[in-house]
């Protein structure tokens, strides 16, 4: 049964996203340093950022508002004024980022537009979102892009004609693989060097699921799955 749909991750697939969120984190160790220690920090933010989710989403702009109120937190609400304001300057330029593609992204979706109907799966902001994907250089190469607040079995199912004969390919396995499994989908993992915790998940224990080493093994993979 030839693989008639693919759908595609967009950060930490197509193009670098949480290297940025790490700097960024960096930046905030740095302006917290003499208030709490850069671990325990980590954690907090972390936690916050868990809680977060439900109300704020996916993205920067959540980000920045889990980042000011573990500050706030951490201070015991005396945080500076001055490093609110730099916290807000780093969400700024994380939205400004010009964003930079993995390893062979543009020659695989290029190549995989041509025999096969390519569906953009990715969450988070929508502006930031349309943004990368519009800076990117890719977008006109996708038959469909969908920008959701968080990926379930339900998102797939509705994204593909056919799930049955159509592949996820994607870096979390939280959001890209064991959903889009679940909806009926097959599913192409594609490491990244760094993991959010949030996204970390099992490897499914499912006929449908793949792993490559990077993009570049893509094509061949998905020629593999019948």
């Amino acid at each position: 049964m030839t693989i008639r749909e693919i759908g595609f991750d967009a950060d930490d697939t197509l193009w670098h996203t949480e290297r940025l969120f790490r700097l960024t984190q960096e930046r905030f160790a740095d302006l917290l340093a003499e208030h709490v220690e850069a671990g325990h920090l980590m954690e907090r933010l972390l936690a916050a950022e868990r809680r977060n989710l439900g109300a704020y989403g996916f993205g920067v702009k959540g980000f920045v508002l889990s980042m000011i109120e573990t500050a706030i937190e951490a201070t015991d609400g005396r945080v500076p004024a001055p490093v609110i304001a730099e916290l807000l300057a780093a969400g700024r330029e994380m939205l400004a980022h010009p964003i930079e593609l993995k390893p062979h992204a543009g020659e695989v979706v290029e190549r995989l537009a041509r025999d096969h109907r390519l569906v953009l799966i990715t969450k988070g902001d929508l502006l930031d979102q349309e943004r990368k994907l519009a800076q990117s250089g890719l977008g006109e190469a996708f038959d469909a892009v969908e920008i959701v607040s968080d990926k379930v079995a339900s998102v797939y199912a509705r994204a593909f004609s056919e799930p049955e004969r159509a592949v996820m390919v994607g870096d979390s396995m939280k959001s890209d693989i064991v959903p889009a499994i679940a909806a009926g989908a097959w599913a192409l993992h594609v490491p990244s060097d760094i993991v959010w915790e949030v996204e970390r998940a099992d490897d499914p224990r499912s006929e449908r699921f793949r792993r490559v080493a990077h993009l570049g093994e893509v094509p061949e993979a998905v020629e593999g799955l019948r």
